[in-house]
């Protein structure tokens, strides 16, 4: 290999070795260019860090402001429960009064005037409408007569010994239970049955 050939194989070789400085050099790009592509690259990788970083910010505050909401909305829904919850057992023993009043009127109804029956419709007419305006707030009836005893919903105020129904059956109720969503207002206060005892 001649000298001359020598020389261009070890010009090729640090051609291919130098870095960009090299290779801007090869596209004819002089000091102050190179030093300005340098630092382009550079602002680019800081921005699009900073956009990288920007755009976790928003996903945070996005996902904050979506817990604080649902947040809100279930402390607005819980008050307004807790409000309901509080005028209907107001309204609870007044719906009592008007269930008793009812029912002993009907037991003498067949002797009463033909007005009077007709002033006791008009009595029927206001329960019913009572009881729809509780229904509307959410307000329902606990199931008893016929269920399980249950310590939760239903308050055993009498038992009776009895081979008619299972043990721990409600067989009667005293005074309708009430609930509103899962809250309850007031346990049913019902007659249980209980085993009888074996010298009966």
């Amino acid at each position: 290999m001649s000298e001359e050939q020598s020389t261009d194989l070890n010009h090729e070789t640090e051609r291919a070795d130098s870095g960009p400085e090299s290779r801007a050099g090869d596209l004819g790009l002089g000091g102050p260019e190179l030093a300005e592509l340098v630092a382009s690259r550079s602002e680019l990788k800081r921005l699009q860090a900073a956009l990288a970083e920007a755009q976790e910010a928003v996903a945070r505050r996005q996902a904050d402001f979506e817990n604080y909401r649902k947040r809100i909305e279930r402390d607005r829904a819980e008050a307004h429960n807790r409000v309901v919850a509080e005028a209907a057992r107001k309204l609870l023993p007044v719906v009592d009064n008007l269930t008793r009043a009812l029912d002993a009127e009907r037991s003498v109804e067949a002797s009463e005037s033909k007005e009077f029956k007709h002033f006791l419709h008009g009595v029927e007419l206001i329960s019913k409408q009572l009881n729809e305006v509780l229904e509307s707030f959410g307000v329902q009836p606990i199931a008893a007569v016929g269920e399980r005893f249950d310590p939760h919903i239903h308050e055993a105020v009498v038992t009776e010994a009895t081979n008619k129904y299972e043990p721990d059956t409600v067989i009667d109720e005293l005074a309708r239970g009430y609930r509103i969503g899962d809250r309850l207002l007031r346990p049913a206060m019902v007659k249980v049955a209980a085993r009888p005892s074996d010298d009966e």
